[in-house]
């Protein structure tokens, strides 16, 4: 395997550019939304589809495109999808309404996910293994700078330049890393020239995934008991049945079945999936929160997130050289018990708020994301071959981009628990609309039980960590008796 020693730290900065990019591009419209739908006169479930376009495409081509990495190169799918980002990120700026914007927002997210399924195997080609937890932590930073940048820039671009500026921010750099990764991207020394694409899988699980995720943004809306949603659903069963029957019988399939029987990475998919269900509630509770109930403005409100992102911006790095040094379960661990306890926190959030309160549980939070992500990351993926490495990481951005949708749906759900759904629209539409103290108290409440429910993801992600211990040791044991 070519190392490229004198260029990896150039190679590791597009990588992580990109992944600031297509980070601070999510949070932008996630803070801006309230925003967005007031200027565009949308209704909630429009304004969500404005995310929830983005959130479909860049999860359903995470996987094909992991697969056309190791088959025609990582550099050429992960400039292709850069330069997609791109263009389609300039067409969302001069978008003349919030409907033409989605078309666009579709696009945007296929190229995010041609060039975030590339990143990490491109990183696992570029660094010797025990420099691989400093690199990816490295690039896990960047989607901290995303999401600081994010929330306080976009929230002033919103409330003085207007909505489009929030998308003509990323375009320059997202022009420069793109001709970057042209000049300083390093070809594939092994591909699989002879492999033929699986057509057959990309257009089962393309449709079972997309079923999967409208049923999980047009559920409420639509009634889950309705026809609609109930035809979904079975189309998404059966898509994910025919998805595993086609690639247990293709020559070249578009995910290797076989990678599940690695426990460690399987095990690594599922605690991924319960950990970012929990963190990804995060911003959207506190923008209900902060927007929406105590209708803070988009800048302040981003102001108040920044204790959730920079103090990983400092530990990130730290932590990544220790997961190469006293293994990443025990880090992980730690990390997901930590969150556990800031989500507890904001579970008691109050009509007034507590600045100490919140930026003491974001901290927390923050702090522990830096022990766990790296951790899992390099979990998931160092015992990968590297031949597999895209389809590999395609799967596990492809849960990490799910669980968005999963989270979205559960918040919208566990507030209904507590409140009608039409307050509940009411206060994500409408951050200006005046409620009465009962409605107020009744919405903090449901916010907070939200937290609680959460927190119990997280913790579920802890428990499941355990099995990396039990895995970790019966490796040792293993080699012990070979030889």
């Amino acid at each position: 395997m070519t190392k490229h020693k004198h260029n990896k730290w150039i190679i590791l900065s597009i990588i992580t550019l990109a992944s600031f990019i297509t980070n601070v591009d999510a949070t932008i419209v996630i803070i801006g939304l309230p925003k967005l739908m007031q200027d565009l006169h949308l209704s909630v479930d429009a304004g969500l589809w404005i995310i929830t376009s983005y959130a479909v495409t860049s999860t359903v081509f995470l996987l094909p495109a992991g697969k056309w990495a190791d088959m025609i190169g990582k550099k050429i799918i992960f400039i292709g999808g850069f330069t997609v980002f791109t263009i389609a990120t300039i067409l969302c700026a001069i978008a003349t309404s919030g409907f033409t914007i989605i078309p666009f927002r579709f696009l945007q997210g296929a190229g995010a996910s041609m060039a975030l399924a590339t990143a990490t195997p491109i990183i696992m080609q570029t660094f010797e293994k025990k420099q691989l937890g400093l690199a990816i932590s490295i690039n896990a930073t960047s989607w901290v700078l995303g999401a600081i940048i994010g929330p306080v820039i976009g929230g002033a671009l919103i409330d003085t330049l207007g909505w489009r500026s929030i998308f003509s921010l990323t375009a320059p750099f997202a022009i420069a890393g793109s001709l970057l990764a042209v000049f300083f991207l390093p070809g594939d020394a092994t591909l699989r020239a002879k492999s033929k694409m699986d057509w057959r899988g990309l257009f089962t699980f393309s449709t079972a995934l997309t079923s999967m995720l409208i049923v999980l943004s047009e559920g409420n809306k639509w009634g889950w008991t309705s026809y609609s949603i109930i035809s979904l659903i079975a189309i998404t069963f059966i898509g994910f049945i025919t998805f595993i029957y086609v690639e247990q019988n293709h020559i070249s399939p578009l995910f290797n079945l076989s990678l599940f029987n690695n426990r460690q990475y399987t095990t690594g998919l599922f605690i991924t999936l319960c950990y970012l269900i929990g963190y990804y509630s995060i911003t959207f509770l506190l923008t209900i929160y902060l927007q929406g109930i105590l209708q803070l403005d988009a800048l302040h409100a981003g102001l108040l997130l920044i204790p959730l992102s920079l103090p990983q911006l400092i530990l990130s790095p730290i932590f990544g050289s220790l997961v190469d040094r006293i293994g990443a379960p025990t880090l992980l661990f730690s990390g997901l018990l930590g969150q556990t306890l800031g989500l507890l926190i904001l579970g008691t959030l109050n009509t007034k708020l507590s600045m100490p309160l919140l930026i003491i549980a974001l901290v927390i939070i923050s702090a522990s994301n830096s022990m766990a992500w790296p951790s899992l990351a390099k979990t998931i993926l160092e015992t990968i071959n590297l031949k597999e490495a895209g389809i590999a990481s395609g799967m596990f951005f492809t849960i990490n981009y799910a669980s968005r949708a999963v989270t979205q749906t559960l918040v919208l759900l566990f507030m209904e628990i507590s409140v009608p759904a039409a307050l509940v629209t009411t206060v994500m539409s409408d951050a200006a609309q005046t409620h009465s103290d009962l409605q107020i108290f009744s919405l903090v409440k449901a916010v907070d039980i939200s937290f609680y429910i959460f927190a119990l993801f997280m913790f579920l992600a802890a428990l499941l960590t355990t099995l990396l211990f039990k895995t970790k040791k019966r490796t040792i044991i293993d080699l012990q008796s070979s030889r």
